[in-house]
This record gives structure tokens, C-alpha cells and sequence, in this order.
């Protein structure tokens, strides 16, 4: 019995309609992303879903949840919101290890940690597509992600300060 497709038929059929049906394997990411949507992670019972729905392997699908920052298999010690700063080589010439080291700091926790009220994670990533406009990070909700560049600690702490504001008004992204 496939669990995604009892759980969601609507989006999981809205989803298809748009590739043709010998190409439904294009619809992995978008799967994936519905999976995670209420649990924040990809379960393996999901993976096992999607691939039956795409008419791929299993190990197809875990290989993207495993490649893509997007996606996780664990969603215990993620906050709500999860903060991830690229640090790759280009990145870290712009600064993006210094400003990783002083936004944890901040914050009181390791890159990879979550604050102790459980609503930001900050994690360390590679490659967000936009070395230029370094230090940058995305920030992943359950409304989706938006990308913050040309960063200070002090712009991402006035950025955690608004969500912990809506967080205290109910209106949290994850809902």
C-alpha cells in the first residue's frame, strides 16, 4: 500500500500531471519535498513510495534525498527552520566560515546544532549557487526555502529574531 499516495492523492496526481507519463521519474524532487512537508524528513517507508510512484529504484530515490541539502533522512535535532550557509572554497573566501563561526556563536550552538527553544538549525553546506554574493546561507521552512545573501551576523540575527516573533504569534512556517 503506497502511503503517499493515500495520504496526498491530489498533489501526488497534480505533481504527475505535469510531466508526461513515460517521464514520471522527473517527479522525484517534488515527492520528496511533499513527503518531507509534514514530518520534516523523507522516511524510508516514503522513499519506497515515490519509487513505486516514479517507477524507479529505491536506491535512486535515497541517492537524491543523500546528494540534496534540501532533504533529510532525520528530522530529530532539526528546528523548524533549518539555516544552512554554503562554505565551500569561493564562499569561504567571501567570508562564509567566519560568518558560520560568529552566527553559531551568536546563537549559542555548533554548526549542525539547534538552538535550545528548537526553532533554528544551522548547518553547513556546499554550494548554493551564488559564490558572488557570499556570505550567504537558504533558509528551509515548511513553506520552503529563500536565499539570503551578502549576509552579516547581525542581518541573520534580526532574521531569527522575526521568525522567533512569529513563532510567539503562532504563525510558524511548518504548521
Amino acid at each position: 500500500m503506497n502511503e503517499l499516495l493515500n495520504q496526498y492523492p491530489q498533489e501526488v496526481e497534480q505533481i504527475l500531471s505535469g510531466y508526461p507519463e513515460e517521464r514520471n521519474r522527473a517527479a522525484v524532487m517534488q515527492l520528496l519535498f511533499l513527503a518531507q512537508r509534514t514530518s520534516g524528513k523523507v522516511s524510508p517507508g516514503a522513499m519506497r513510495d515515490i519509487a513505486e510512484i516514479c517507477g524507479i529504484s529505491t536506491t535512486d530515490v535515497a541517492s537524491i534525498v543523500g546528494y540534496y541539502t534540501l532533504f533529510h533522512e532525520e528530522a530529530e535535532g532539526g528546528g523548524r527552520y533549518r539555516i544552512q550557509v554554503c562554505t565551500d572554497l569561493p564562499c569561504g573566501l567571501r567570508g562564509a566560515r567566519d560568518f558560520l563561526a560568529g552566527l553559531c556563536d551568536a546563537l549559542g550552538i555548533q554548526p549542525g546544532g539547534t538552538t535550545p527553544d528548537g526553532l533554528i538549525t544551522v548547518e553547513e553546506v556546499k554550494c548554493l549557487a551564488a559564490c558572488h554574493r557570499a556570505p550567504l546561507f537558504q533558509l528551509q521552512s515548511g513553506d520552503g526555502i529563500t536565499y539570503h545573501e551578502n549576509q552579516t551576523v547581525e542581518l541573520a540575527l534580526a532574521l531569527v529574531e522575526t521568525l522567533r516573533s512569529r513563532q510567539g504569534e503562532g504563525r510558524g512556517d511548518h504548521d
